[in-house]
């Protein structure tokens, strides 16, 4: 089974690294365990993590930059 670095899933997911980080953080997306190699910790992530991350992007996620689109105002 092939795993991913974090830095890798957001180049494939196309978000910043930062952003990624940040929704870690914040607990918006579950993420692996961290685990030592030598005298790193790593997340590595699997094709199912993967999948919730890009599940949370698709609902949450409006674009580098871009603002939130606002609901048109309907009451007259």
């Amino acid at each position: 089974m092939k795993t991913y670095s974090t830095v890798e899933v957001a180049k494939l997911l196309d978000i910043g690294n930062d952003t990624l980080h940040r929704w870690i953080h914040t607990k918006r997306v579950p993420a692996p365990a961290l685990q030592r190699l030598g005298n790193l910790s790593v997340r590595l992530w699997t094709e199912e993590d993967i999948g919730k991350v890009r599940k949370y992007k698709a609902a949450h996620y409006w674009g580098r930059g871009r603002e939130k689109p606002r609901k048109k105002n309907r009451s007259k």
